[in-house]
């Protein structure tokens, strides 16, 4: 697919489908890219309010990690810069709506493609989310995005994954064959109506966890018309991020890769020791068979020691994600657990004693120091016991992405 042709579909079809007008009523968040998950897995839980955070946004779409990232970096006080770049006026124009309805300054719009950055870096954080696996190159794209890269810093992809797409790329060939040559409204208008007309036996119409043909014409475009598309398995994209000079310091969310998360039967799970966490997580894609999606955090080999924030210390701040810990602090008995939903199942996260006093001081401000002060002061308990408690607590909200630490 040439860069042209990829410029044509979004110009026709922006992508995803976004109202500027409904920036009044809420803030699309999500992976990667939200602020406190960067911090987390690429600057070891430190943001310096001092130092410019430089983000580009390499095929920026209609604007949800440029406005998310724009807007998390000016609530948060740091005067970084987002660069925005795509290709398509289209989405740039809907990207820009969508920052003016917010007044957001902070954000530089550029019309241009990933593969020619020159001049344009070095960047602290690099979101890329949704575009390598559209390149007729995803090799030459993320060695580009490399390229660009300050040192320290470190790179938020999301890549299309094949199980949990079981169905899609049967489809998309068999569109092609119907619909080449022609305009894009009667390519969407002709596949609207083979979605309607599929037999039984079809895998799309058996995959529950993929929706987009249901949708806006846009996103429908994008999942069944797109003549440039090519999943990764998690061992493909380690080996791409190798390619670039990269490494994979973590997946969003870890617990979707953990494969104590989907089988608890331990003799199982003994037949897996020994083999890396990159192994295991790829073990994880092939059984649970529905990601949809890989999300990755990329760094350079030599910046991964560090680089993910650890629950070790008193001067670690746990900072809670789309969680009330006062609220769920109430309901929760000691020794709870928390229901989250993974790839359409409800699983229950088990949650130590400690849980309920530690989420109901969890502001995103007090440390686990202080936090251990004011629970000691009527528990008696001591701060190595504390922090075994806040481990196991980490362990189970972080693994759903539901907290993450800040020094």
């Amino acid at each position: 697919m040439s860069i042209d042709d990829l410029r044509a579909q979004y110009e026709a079809y922006p992508y995803p489908a976004r109202d500027p007008a409904d920036e009044k009523k809420r803030l699309v968040t999500g992976s990667p890219s939200h602020l406190d998950e960067v911090v987390h897995y690429v600057f070891g839980g430190r943001l310096d309010r001092d130092r410019p955070l430089r983000v580009l946004v390499a095929g920026g779409g209609t604007g949800d990690g440029t406005i998310m990232l724009a807007q998390q970096l000016a609530d948060s006080g740091n005067a970084g810069h987002v660069t925005y770049l795509d290709l398509s006026e289209a989405s740039q124009a809907v990207a820009r709506a969508r920052a003016e309805a917010r007044g957001l300054t902070n954000i530089d719009f550029r019309r241009g493609s990933l593969l020619e950055l020159e001049g344009l870096g070095p960047f602290d954080y690099i979101d890329c989310c949704g575009v390598l696996h559209h390149l007729d190159d995803p090799a030459a794209g993320l060695r580009s995005l490399a390229g660009a890269l300050a040192p320290g810093g470190g790179i938020g992809l999301m890549v299309y994954a094949p199980l949990g797409r079981t169905g899609v790329y049967p489809m998309q060939a068999a569109l092609r064959a119907m619909t080449e040559g022609l305009p894009p409204a009667e390519k969407v208008a002709l596949a609207r109506r083979l979605v309607q007309q599929l037999p039984p036996s079809n895998w799309l119409l058996a995959n529950p966890f993929v929706t987009d043909h249901r949708q806006a014409d846009a996103n429908l475009y994008d999942l069944l018309l797109h003549s440039s598309d090519r999943p990764y398995s998690v061992g493909e994209l380690a080996e791409l991020a190798e390619s670039a000079g990269l490494a994979i310091g973590a997946l969003i969310d870890p617990a979707r890769y953990d494969p104590a998360t989907w089988i608890k039967d331990p003799r199982l799970l003994k037949r897996l020791e020994g083999l890396s966490w990159l192994e295991r997580a790829a073990w994880a894609e092939r059984v649970t068979g529905g990601m949809t999606k890989h999300v990755a955090y990329l760094l350079r080999s030599a910046d991964l020691d560090g680089a993910v924030a650890r629950p070790d210390g008193p001067e670690v701040v746990p900072v809670l994600r789309d969680l009330d810990g006062p609220a769920l602090a109430k309901s929760l008995p000691p020794g709870g657990s928390l229901e989250v939903e993974l790839l359409g199942s409800l699983i229950p996260i088990p949650l130590p004693r400690l849980a309920g006093p530690i989420l109901a001081r969890a502001d995103g401000k007090a440390t686990l120091g202080e936090i251990h002060a004011a629970i000691a002061a009527t528990s008696g308990v001591n701060w190595d016991q504390f922090l075994t408690q806040f481990q196991q607590l980490f362990k189970a909200l972080g693994g759903v992405g539901k907290m993450h630490l800040r020094r």
